[in-house]
């Protein structure tokens, strides 16, 4: 939970898939968590998302999609 909610952000499903793009493109070397309020979070739920993306960044795979190898072929 952050303080100012905007609606029609990323969905869960796109969250992920930018995650994993990132993961997969192996320039990311650092990440900034940022705006998260525990006292608005909703039995955990979003920080259980920031942990879910960011082992998503990190390299786990939870979408089903083709990706490439890093040769670059698929």
């Amino acid at each position: 939970a952050v303080g100012a909610t905007v609606p029609g952000g990323a969905t869960f499903r796109e969250a992920h898939l930018v995650m994993e793009m990132l993961s997969d493109s192996c320039l990311v070397s650092s990440l900034d968590l940022v705006e998260l309020n525990p006292f608005l979070d909703e039995r955990g739920r979003t920080a259980t998302l920031m942990v879910d993306l960011t082992a998503s960044l990190m390299g786990r795979r939870i979408m089903d999609r083709p990706t490439r190898s890093h040769s670059g072929s698929l």
